[in-house]
């Protein structure tokens, strides 16, 4: 068989640093707790269980006292190390770099464009964990959209600082960027930044590259992994023959035609060793 699998997928760099923090704390043979899930992928998060990784949600985290609590890459606002502080809980902070220089920008411009009247607005997809955290830095009160629809939450007449999710759509987000730019009142009251991680974000290049150059992709995801979801998306429009599969049992019910080439590939929550697995089990099925 013909299999080739994705150098370029896999975790990114903040992923890999949440994980070998909770690999290094869960080897001294202390109890962590992970406020969310560490990574959007199920298999990963069974494997970190199984090491003694305890995920909690915000209801438990509340009732936490003299714990230990990872932070994962998405970031958290500020209230979370309030009760972090309250409830005598130490934190393993494993927020990625990208996400908390993002933080920094937004609480500072919040702060400055709340005295002239103005708006911070998130390209970002609401209730995301991410988008949670850098909603905090503003006290709740940042315009949250995702769609050319939610464009209405903003008043074009005051000065408006427009972000982004790290993990967005680029292009997407460039075409809200202009349609806001033709609304506004006064065009120097907009100012926009792009805070689209490029490790993230050049993943779509590379992955419509790996569709063309094989018959079929399986493209390997978490259930709830919106970076999974886009990436597959530009890589079923290019190929019709991708396949989203969440484990590697999964390759026994799919029908593909063995001496074809071969491509797996995944999201940036995605663990190498799961892509690794879905080769391995495709081996196994042809042998």
């Amino acid at each position: 068989m013909k299999i080739e699998i994705d150098k370029k997928s896999g975790f990114c760099f903040g992923v890999v640093k949440a994980i070998a923090k909770a690999e290094e704390e869960l080897g001294k043979g202390n109890t962590l707790y992970c406020l969310g899930d560490i990574v959007h992928n199920e298999e990963e998060v069974e494997r970190l269980q199984q090491l003694g990784l305890v995920t909690v949600n915000y209801e438990q985290f509340n009732q936490l006292h003299d714990v230990k609590v990872l932070i994962r890459a998405h970031g958290e606002p500020p209230s979370t190390y309030e009760i972090a502080k309250k409830n005598n809980i130490t934190l393993i902070d494993a927020t990625c770099p990208v996400v908390l220089k993002l933080q920094s920008r937004i609480k500072k411009n919040f702060e400055e464009l709340t005295s002239e009247g103005g708006q911070v607005v998130i390209y970002g997809q609401t209730g995301h964990a991410e988008v949670k955290g850098l909603v905090g830095q503003t006290e709740g009160k940042a315009i949250v959209i995702q769609e050319e629809k939610d464009l209405d939450k903003i008043d074009f007449s005051k000065k408006v600082h427009l972000f982004s999710q790290t993990t967005k759509d680029l292009e997407h987000y460039q075409l809200l960027t202009e349609e806001i730019s033709k609304r506004m009142v006064r065009k120097d009251d907009f100012i926009f930044s792009d805070t689209i991680c490029r490790q993230v974000a050049n993943r779509i290049p590379n992955i419509i590259n790996f569709a063309q150059r094989n018959d079929i992709i399986l493209f390997v995801g978490g259930k709830q992994s919106s970076n999974g979801k886009v990436l597959f998306e530009h890589c079923k429009n290019i190929n019709p023959q991708t396949f989203y599969i969440s484990n590697c049992k999964q390759v026994d019910e799919l029908d593909i035609d063995k001496d074809k080439k071969i491509g797996i590939c995944g999201a940036t929550s995605t663990p190498q060793w799961l892509m690794d697995c879905v080769a391995k089990r495709l081996e196994e099925r042809f042998a």
